[in-house]
C-alpha cells in the first residue's frame, strides 16, 4: 500500500512540475511575441484562435485539420509497419548469424548514415504516391529498429543460451523461447526510437507526395502565404501527437516488460 501511494505522489509530482514547465513556456513565449512584434511571432492566443478556425472552417483549399491530422498519422503508420516488418526479423537475423552482418556492413553502414532527406530527388523520380511518403517514413524508422535488435540479440546473456543447449534443447526452441523473449524490451525500444525519426520524416515525406492533405502539406501552404501563426499550429501538432505517441509506447512498455527495472541514479 505504501508503495503504491509513494507511486501515486510521485506521479502527480510529474504532472505538477511538467504543468508548471509548460506554463512558464507559454508564459515566456507571450512576452517574447510581445516584445518583438516587428518579427511577426504571434502570441500564443493568435496561434490557438487559428487552431479552433483551422478545425471549423479548414485551410485554404477547405480540408479540416482533422484530415490532415488523419493522413500524416497513416502515412507514418504505414511507412513504421514496414520497418518493422523488415527490421525485426533482418536484426534477428544477423545478430544470430554475426558473419552475415560483418559481410554486409560495407552497404549497410552507408545507407544508414544517408539522411533521409537526401534521397528526395531520386525518390520523386523513382516512385509516385503513396509509395514515396511511405519510402521516406521507412528510411527513418528502419535503422533504429533493425540496429535496436541486431545488438539485443547479440547481448543475450551466452549463460542463458549454453545452460538449455547442453540439456539438448534444439536451436530454434533457443531462439524461440530464450533469444526472442529476452531481446523483446530492446526491440522494442528501438521501434520506440524508430517511431520518434519516422515520426520527424514527415515533413520531408509530404514535400514530395504532391498531394493536397497532411500536415507537412498544410504548413508548406501556409509558409507561402506567410501565415506564421498557421504553420505554428502545424508544428505544434505535429510535436504534441508524436509526443502522445511516445507516451503510447512508454505506458506499454512499463505494463508488458514490468520485469525490466529502470536504472535511477539518486
Amino acid at each position: 500500500m505504501a508503495n503504491d501511494k509513494n507511486a501515486g505522489s510521485g506521479k502527480l509530482g510529474t504532472f505538477g512540475y511538467n504543468a508548471l514547465a509548460l506554463s512558464i513556456f507559454i508564459l515566456l513565449w507571450t512576452i517574447v511575441s510581445w516584445i518583438s512584434e516587428s518579427l511577426f511571432l504571434p502570441t500564443p492566443w493568435t496561434v490557438l484562435k487559428s487552431f479552433l478556425d483551422l478545425c471549423t472552417y479548414g485551410d485554404v483549399e477547405g480540408i479540416s485539420l482533422g484530415m490532415h491530422i488523419f493522413k500524416s498519422t497513416l502515412r507514418i503508420f504505414a511507412g513504421f509497419v514496414a520497418a518493422c516488418i523488415l527490421g525485426i526479423p533482418l536484426g534477428i537475423l544477423m545478430g544470430l548469424y554475426p558473419r552475415v552482418y560483418d559481410s554486409t556492413k560495407s552497404v549497410i553502414e552507408p545507407i544508414r548514415f544517408i539522411p533521409p532527406v537526401a534521397w528526395i530527388p531520386l525518390v520523386i523520380v523513382l516512385l509516385v504516391g503513396f509509395s514515396r511518403y511511405a519510402f521516406i517514413i521507412w528510411l527513418g524508422a528502419f535503422f533504429p529498429i533493425f540496429i535496436g535488435t541486431l545488438l539485443s540479440v547479440r547481448s543475450v546473456n551466452p549463460t542463458h543460451i549454453d545452460v538449455p543447449r547442453s540439456f539438448g534443447a534444439k536451436r530454434l526452441y533457443i531462439i524461440r523461447k530464450i533469444v526472442i523473449p529476452s531481446t523483446l524490451p530492446d526491440i522494442f525500444t528501438g521501434m520506440r526510437v524508430g517511431m520518434g525519426i519516422g515520426w520527424d520524416c514527415i515533413m520531408a515525406a509530404e514535400m514530395i507526395g504532391g498531394e493536397n492533405e497532411g500536415l507537412g502539406v498544410m504548413i508548406l501552404k501556409y509558409a507561402e502565404l506567410i501565415r506564421i501563426e498557421d504553420i505554428m499550429v502545424g508544428m505544434i501538432v505535429i510535436g504534441a501527437i508524436g509526443f502522445f505517441i511516445n507516451e503510447i509506447f512508454i505506458f506499454v512498455e512499463r505494463r508488458v516488460f514490468k520485469w525490466k527495472e529502470a536504472i535511477v541514479i539518486s
